[in-house]
């Protein structure tokens, strides 16, 4: 039987009527990659009831940060989400997941590709050190439905840049660039759409997808990242096969959002 930790809720905070976001304890044993995941939730009938869940927050927080939506009928998420400060959940003691840096070759650009809840692993990385020594320009594009699901709007756009000690970087080197599908908003579509278009790039005024200067790493709904594995197939870019063996770009395979 897998091993599981109690963590205690300590922040919650609701987007929308679909989206929230929650912190948990940390154990100080609990050692992490960016963009990796643990399995968290919360005993049922006696028994664990679990889900695969990005951690959001940086390896080196105190805390543990993680994005849900809210599926009405969902056997997990119809009961966390009436989580409160105080409240206690299980965790699994090994975070695992193939969104990390060192499964990237080297490269100039890094892609990080996010469409709802698929964000939290990226917000994890955008605060990650290792991601600006490694790569000269960061590009977040995150898609949703509707403009209240872009949680971290407001710390992308503005707050991050002011992080004691990663700010003046960032401010360099990341560009965040949310689009939205289902209501009028400055940035408009499908992420797989605009980059294979050329509507992205050319908004922002950056080269086009490119296999020989890009990588790229994929979290989301299972469209959306079929469609994009698809569409950096086309363009020469080859997956990392497997944990341990480096590739063009990643993909996390574990996102089960109900």
């Amino acid at each position: 039987m897998a091993a599981y930790d109690t963590e205690t809720i300590s922040f919650v905070h609701h987007w929308d009527e679909r989206v929230f976001s929650f912190r948990t304890t940390r154990k100080s044993s609990l050692r992490f990659e960016a963009g990796q995941f643990v399995m968290i939730g919360l005993n049922v009938d006696g028994k664990p009831l679990m889900r695969a869940y990005s951690i959001a927050s940086p390896p080196y927080a105190d805390y543990l940060e993680f994005l849900s939506i809210k599926v009405e009928n969902g056997p997990l998420t119809s009961r966390l989400q009436h989580i409160k400060i105080g409240d206690e959940i299980l965790m699994s003691q090994k975070p695992v997941g193939t969104l990390v840096l060192r499964d990237l070759k080297p490269a100039k650009r890094l892609w990080m590709l996010a469409t709802g809840t698929g964000l939290a692993p990226f917000m994890s990385l955008v605060l990650e050190p290792e991601t600006y020594e490694r790569f000269d320009q960061i590009i977040l594009l995150h898609g949703v439905r509707k403009i209240s699901e872009l949680a971290y709007y407001d710390f992308l756009s503005t707050d991050i840049k002011n992080h004691e000690y990663l700010g003046e970087i960032i401010s360099q080197k990341l560009i965040y660039h949310p689009l939205v599908t289902r209501e009028e908003f400055k940035n408009q579509g499908r992420i797989p759409d605009g980059l294979d278009s050329g509507a992205i790039t050319t908004a922002l005024g950056i080269d086009p997808l490119n296999k020989d200067t890009d990588r790229a790493m994929i979290c989301g709904s299972v469209d959306m990242l079929s469609d994009l594995c698809d569409l950096l197939d086309r363009h020469g870019f080859t997956a990392s096969p497997k944990s341990g063996v480096a590739g063009d770009y990643v993909f996390e395979r574990a996102f089960v959002p109900s």
